[in-house]
């Protein structure tokens, strides 16, 4: 589980000489930040965390439903043109 210290920072160099190590504390001490250029690039986590993180962001089919707006826009063409035919009789 992840302590309640800072994340590292690993700057990428170091990350691929160190890679074994880098998995390591992601394991013991919690997510590791790997930089390039001196910005965060990427987050090395538990893959048990990662499972979390991902469940957590998908809605459920109830928060979908109860939405307020719709996720995508589905385009419906225009109904001009389109003709309602007269029933038939039924013998």
């Amino acid at each position: 589980m992840a302590s309640n210290t800072a994340a590292k920072k690993w700057p990428v160099q170091d990350a691929k000489a160190h890679f074994g190590e880098l998995l390591e504390a992601s394991l013991t001490e919690g997510p590791q930040i790997v930089t390039r250029r001196g910005v965060d690039a990427a987050v090395l986590v538990p893959v048990d965390q990662w499972r979390r993180l991902e469940q957590a962001a998908r809605p459920t089919l109830k928060d979908l439903l109860l939405a307020e707006s719709p996720r995508i826009e589905i385009p419906v063409p225009p109904r001009r043109g389109w003709h309602r035919r007269a029933p038939t009789a039924l013998e």
